[in-house]
Formats: structure tokens, C-alpha cells, sequence
């Protein structure tokens, strides 16, 4: 299926590894001008290179940004706009939040969680909307979590923060779809990447069982019967991103192997 994202500009936020980099390896593949970002130089220079090796498009562009702090925020979509110009995809990644029960966290780790998984949201889209707006064409993209639906032990911070994206991404279906946007989230289950190990690590440790014993055990729960990879996110990504979507607007969509229970 011709998907037509060739020359699309897709900015790509906190995509060194794991899902961020599978969903901008398989854009760069379909044609996009792809930003990605992260915290760390040297990581997102690396990735930046493995992406142009595997796909062979080296329309690839690299920044480091910290999510969290709005003035690198502003930093990165100023780049990614000095380099390909108006940004028609925003795939909204961004890493994980610190871990651990309700007992466990501060104020500060709050404040902390809300600014990495919401306020980084909240400040990329209205640095990018507008150049949708105006082209009357444009993707809004929010990877989140199959937490939305159903809580994952002692990832509170996650649980609770990443809810508001599914409010932010409807609110924006609603005020901009009649504009050429659409406005849409995913929520993935579990997926093969370092966080998907740090929390059966966190397991682990709590449960006396091995790392691998725990990472089993996470699969109990999906009929698939397996992990998904960050790829498979970024095929998804690819298609809400593509014209063939273009009425699919204001929804959540689960890619989780059938963890998810509930009907709706």
C-alpha cells in the first residue's frame, strides 16, 4: 500500500532507542524528512546514522533536546524547521518516568513526570500546529501507553500523567479536524525495549524471581503470546500519518497483542 508520506516532514522526539527509533526508522523508510531528538549528543548522532544506513534516506536530521525543559523544546522544533521547514507529522514520543508506587514518589518527581509526559506535549504541539493550520494538512500523533486502560504496577507516575494525553489528543481532534489535522493517540502494550527490562528488573527485585522469570511472567497476560517490537508501533504510526487515515480522528488506538480486556 502507497502510503504518500514521501518528503512529509516527520519530527520524531526522544528517538536514540527503543520505540522512538523504530517508529522514525520505518518514516525515514516510507520517504519522510525525519527529526529525531535526544537528551544525549552522542546517542541521537548514532541513531541518526543507523537510521540513514537501513533505510537509505538520509533526510534525517538530529538534535539534542531535553523534553522537559521548554527552552530545548523551542530549541528542536527551531531546528527541525531551519532544516526542512513546516512539520506536517508530530509522532509524540518521549522517555519513561521514574518508576515506583504511590508511597515512593515526591512532589518533585511529580512535577518532574508532569513536565516529561504532559507539558513536553503541550509545548510541541503549539510550536507545530499552527504550520498545519496554515497548510491545512497535518498529523498529530501521541504514543502513550496501554496504561491509559488498564494500570501497570508500580508505574503510578505513567498511570496518571499519561491519562491526560488521551484528553489533550480528543480536545485537539475536536478543535482542528474541521482545519485538515487529525488528532490521534496509541497506546502500546508491551513492547521489546530497555524500559520494558528495567520493569521486569524492578520485578525482579521485589519478587525474588529472575529477570527472565519476569519477563515471562509480563506475557502471561497477552494472547499474542509474545513482545511486540517498535517497529510494529511505527507502522501504525505510518499509516494514522497517511493519507489512507484521513478519517480516522479523535481515538486511542490499542497495540498490545490483545492485553487490554476491557470491550471498550
Amino acid at each position: 500500500m502507497e502510503l504518500g508520506l514521501k518528503d512529509k516532514v516527520a519530527l520524531v522526539p526522544a528517538s536514540s532507542k527503543g520505540i522512538g527509533l523504530g517508529v522514525a526508522k520505518v518514516l525515514a523508510a516510507e520517504g519522510c524528512k525525519v527529526i529525531v531528538s535526544s537528551r544525549n549528543q552522542d546517542s541521537i548522532s548514532k541513531a541518526r546514522d543507523t537510521i540513514v544506513k537501513e533505510t537509505g534516506n538520509k533526510d534525517v536530521h538530529s538534535v539534542k533536546a531535553n523534553l522537559a525543559v521548554k527552552a530545548d523544546v523551542d530549541h528542536l522544533v527551531d531546528q527541525a524547521t531551519s532544516k526542512f521547514g513546516t512539520i506536517d507529522i508530530l509522532a509524540y514520543n518521549t522517555g519513561p518516568p521514574k518508576p515506583g508506587t504511590f508511597a515512593d514518589l515526591n512532589d518533585v518527581d511529580w512535577e518532574q513526570g508532569v513536565k516529561l509526559l504532559l507539558m513536553s506535549a503541550v509545548w510541541l504541539t503549539k510550536r507545530v500546529v499552527s504550520g498545519m493550520v496554515q497548510k491545512k494538512w497535518g498529523r498529530l500523533i501521541y504514543i502513550t501507553s496501554s496504561a491509559l486502560r488498564q494500570p501497570v504496577p508500580n508505574l503510578v507516575l505513567s498511570n496518571t500523567v499519561r491519562l491526560s494525553l488521551a484528553g489533550l489528543s480528543k480536545s485537539l481532534a475536536l478543535e482542528y479536524g474541521s482545519k485538515g489535522l487529525t488528532s490521534n493517540g496509541i497506546m502500546q502494550g508491551h513492547i521489546l525495549t530497555d524500559r520494558q527490562r528495567q520493569v521486569a528488573k524492578d520485578m525482579s527485585s521485589r519478587s525474588g524471581k529472575s529477570v527472565d522469570e519476569a519477563m515471562k511472567q509480563m506475557l502471561q497476560d497477552v494472547p499474542a503470546g509474545r513482545y511486540g517490537l517498535s517497529e510494529e508501533v511505527g507502522y501504525l504510526v505510518a499509516f494514522l500519518a497517511s493519507e489512507k487515515a484521513s478519517y480516522i480522528n479523535g481515538t486511542m488506538l490499542a497495540i498490545d497483542g490483545g492485553l487490554i480486556k476491557s470491550v471498550f
